[in-house]
């Protein structure tokens, strides 16, 4: 092809073509020698070469100059290929040249020529340990072949949605989900852009509309709130995630909890130091290249200022370390000329944070970032250029912040901390310790109003545990005193299993916590170990990538063979066949925890399909799934399994003629809340409702409905009003504490005693009937309101769903 590429294992680095003379030209007299010189294959050649010197730099930026190089160097390379196929003298000149270039094994200095023609490039080819150092562009994350492309530029923009935006037009595509909006230097600009493209197919800025749908996966932190002027209709649900996941967490549990998390480990975790200096060690690791630059780029914005000048990189760079590792969200949106009052706070508080975290430091250089960052020091009359230079620094602080707290908080402090780790979830804090039903209302009632087209999510692609694996390890904080009998005894029991590394045990006391956490929430169903016979294995493979993920024992740029050795060793003994002592002990909790567990799903199931947004459902979720994290939740899905059972549910549940029948199939689901099947039907079901009512999901409103008697705290319950259809939604929580030690279920009376949902005034004279059951429900005129006595109201399945109709 007339090219030369730089090769190393699978990988190809082209060589500038305006550098072909260093390889073309060597020994040229040679080539003259066994040529006659006036020979015109020949003179053709010494025309070529002196045609690639004169290609414009690859550096030069004048548009006509860049459209000479881009045409002219395609020229040439195909007339050397002319050339070499026409003349076998030049081309084993050239291969000779090439040969030289390479190098000779032992000899060192034969390799010079070629990293002197390396140097050249516009890239640099160096040990894939520098990049965290010293790489100078924007990357995903810290994954170095994964470069940041700049949204911002309207070009790069139009080019790369091109396609997408033909998917748009035609109807292949509906909507778009966006993920990682935080990393894009103007995330409204962005937003605004798609949906003017897409409306009048030009790149603009601002046409007033959201016509669609777009989704953001957003990380909101705390009471963090979405931005109403975005043109999008909400985020794809982490929120939400965690939100749903706090109604089954006790949150009276949460000091229990702690002692005995502190007691396990041996000391006490205070999370927010941890948060603290996991942020930190990520940025003077992985992303100590992205602190390097803005270090650099607040320099010179200091430089250009007589008052700030004698601020050296180093005092800079630390400050700004400090923080990020401060920062209470992933990002803030300040833009040029606008800084909100929520972002101003923000980086305030930040501030005042960092400047606490360690005396000796000179205050006026946390006062300057601080001035800077709100763009303060952009209004001192120093010119454009420097008012640009401080919206600039300012804006891709912003990039660099949401990416420190997700490499510090998703990926190092949640696999460091594990006091209940169903709390450690994308877009959670563990520090949050269970949700109050009436916040639930409170905040759904919201999204309804502000957000109700937002996505619902319970998993997806990155959550760190599956929500039926959630909803077991949520039970452990409702028997505290249970859970910290048991891993007393199973850590005597496993104590043999360990081994020293450097005279320390190991695994840690840390990570054998996470370890049985793990097993409760991820154990197959009774009769199903049999059928995963991989289990083991993939409790090992979660445990590596764990500690690794949580970078103190080992970690994935420096592995500690004998620390890893140590923890799947010992996951995998533990888990062996021949520990019956553990087993014995283990399974039999397990299951209780994990019949509680079945429960919270079938709620948070319900809740998901008739909240305010759009339910979303993971892959496999529609059965029991009890996947961890990546790569565990990516496993093969077995699809005509469900479609089967899917099947032979709609055979029986869509028999509205014969609701005896119904009901009867319905009591047959409901005796094994192992079988899957339970949550699929309530699935389909809540579905359907949607499908056949849009407009009351859409549009509803959300309505808590009154809840009396002795077991009121263990209910949810509200409705979804639109016009003149309502629905009720009543389904438990905290259900180890309802229904004891034993067997029972929701569906017993025993349990609920004089519980009851109130009716209002607008829901007097209704009918109302049992979408699960298909049966009329009468409500219980005895007491001063009409109620719902919860007894009968689950006597038939776990949860209730009712639709309320006028009486004809």
């Amino acid at each position: 092809k007339g090219e030369f590429s730089v090769s190393y294992h699978e990988h190809r680095f082209p060589v500038d073509p305006r550098e072909y003379p260093r390889i073309l030209s060597r020994g040229l007299e040679r080539l003259e020698q066994s040529l006659d010189a006036t020979r015109e294959d020949f003179l053709h050649f010494q025309s070529l070469i002196a045609s690639f010197a004169n290609l414009p730099s690859a550096s030069e930026t004048a548009p006509e100059k860049k459209a000479e190089r881009m045409r002219d160097k395609e020229i040439h390379k195909r007339r050397l290929a002319s050339l070499c196929a026409q003349s076998p003298e030049i081309t084993e000149f050239i291969e000779s040249d090439v040969r030289e270039f390479n190098g000779k094994a032992g000899d060192p200095t034969s390799f010079n020529e070629l990293h002197e023609l390396i140097k050249t490039q516009a890239y640099r080819l160096a040990y894939w340990r520098v990049a965290a150092d010293d790489i100078n562009y924007r990357r995903f994350f810290d994954i170095n072949d994964l470069a940041g492309l700049r949204m911002e530029n309207e070009q790069v923009f139009e080019v790369t949605h091109r396609f997408v935006f033909e998917l748009l037009r035609t109807g292949v595509l509906d909507g778009l989900r966006i993920d990682h909006p935080d990393g894009l230097y103007d995330p409204a600009q962005y937003f605004r852009r798609l949906q003017c493209s897409v409306q009048s197919g030009k790149v603009e800025e601002d046409c007033g509309s959201k016509s669609l749908y777009v989704v953001i996966e957003k990380i909101l932190s705390g009471d963090e709130q979405l931005c109403k002027d975005w043109p999008v209709f909400g985020t794809t649900g982490y929120e939400f995630v965690n939100l749903l996941n706090g109604l089954f967490v006790d949150p009276e549990s949460i000091g229990k909890m702690d002692r005995i998390y502190r007691a396990f480990v041996g000391h006490r975790v205070n999370f927010d130091t941890l948060l603290y200096r996991s942020k930190k060690i990520v940025m003077h690791t992985s992303l100590a290249s992205e602190l390097t630059v803005l270090a650099n780029l607040l320099s010179r914005i200091a430089l250009a200022n007589r008052h700030t000048c004698d601020f050296t990189v180093n005092s800079l760079r630390e400050a700004i370390s400090r923080v990020v590792a401060c920062f209470p969200v992933y990002r803030t949106y300040i833009s040029p000329g606008h800084v909100s009052e929520t972002d101003r706070s923000y980086i305030e508080g930040a501030v005042e944070c960092a400047q606490q975290q360690g005396a000796g430091n000179d205050p006026t250089v946390f006062e300057f970032l601080r001035d800077v960052l709100l763009t303060r020091r952009a209004t001192e009359g120093q010119g454009k250029a420097y008012a640009k230079a401080i919206t600039g620094f300012a804006m891709k602080f912003q990039q660099f912040t949401s990416a420190v707290m997700a490499k510090g908080l998703e990926d190092t402090s949640f696999y460091r901390y594990h006091r209940l780790t169903s709390l450690n979830e994308v877009g959670g804090d563990p520090r949050r310790f269970g949700v109050q039903p009436e916040t639930f209302y409170s905040k759904m009632q919201e999204q309804a109003k502000s957000w109700p087209h937002t996505m619902l999510d319970t998993s997806t692609h990155d959550t760190k545990r599956a929500e039926d694996v959630r909803a077991r390890i949520n039970v452990l904080s409702e028997i505290p005193i249970l859970w910290r009998k048991r891993i007393r005894r199973w850590r005597e029991l496993n104590q043999n299993k360990k081994v020293l590394v450097a005279d320390v045990e190991a695994p840690s006391r840390n990570d054998e916590y996470l370890l049985y956490q793990t097993l409760i929430g991820a154990w197959p169903l009774a009769g199903e170990l049999d059928t995963d016979p991989l289990f083991s294995e993939r409790m090992q493979q979660y445990m590596l990538k764990a500690a690794r993920e949580a970078k103190e024992k080992t970690g994935w740029a420096n592995q500690n063979a004998e620390y890893e050795a140590a923890l799947t060793g010992f996951t995998e003994a533990v888990l062996a066949s021949d520990n019956r002592e553990f087993l014995q002990d283990f399974l039999p909790f397990q299951e209780h925890v994990s019949r509680i567990g079945r429960f919270n799903s079938l709620s948070q199931t319900l809740i998901k399909l008739t909240a305010p947004g759009v339910p979303d459902i993971y892959q496999g979720q529609e059965l029991w799934d009890f996947s961890l994290v990546d790569p565990d939740n990516r496993r093969p899905v077995d699809y005509s399994r469900r479609q089967q059972e899917l099947k032979e549910l709609q055979t029986w549940g869509g028999q509205s003629g014969d609701k005896s029948k119904i009901k009867d199939h319905v009591k047959s689901l409901t005796g094994n809340v192992s079988d899957g099947r339970l949550k699929l039907y309530l699935t389909w079901k809540g579905l359907q409702l949607r499908k056949a009512h849009p407009a009351l999901f859409q549009e509803g409103a959300l309505t808590p409905l009154n809840v009396h008697g002795a077991k009121a705290k263990h209910l949810v319950a509200y409705a979804r009003s639109q016009q003149k259809l309502t629905v009720l939604v009543i389904v438990p929580r905290l259900s180890a504490q309802l229904l004891g030690e034993g067997t029972k279920s929701p569906s017993d009376p025993v349990v609920w005693g004089d519980t009851r949902v109130e009716l209002s005034a607008e829901l007097e004279g209704m009918e109302f009937e049992n979408v699960f059951t298909c049966e009329g429900v009468r409500p219980d005129r005895a007491a001063d309101r009409p109620a719902l006595q919860v007894s009968r109201l689950l006597a038939d399945f776990p949860v209730a769903l009712l639709i309320a109709t006028p009486k004809l």
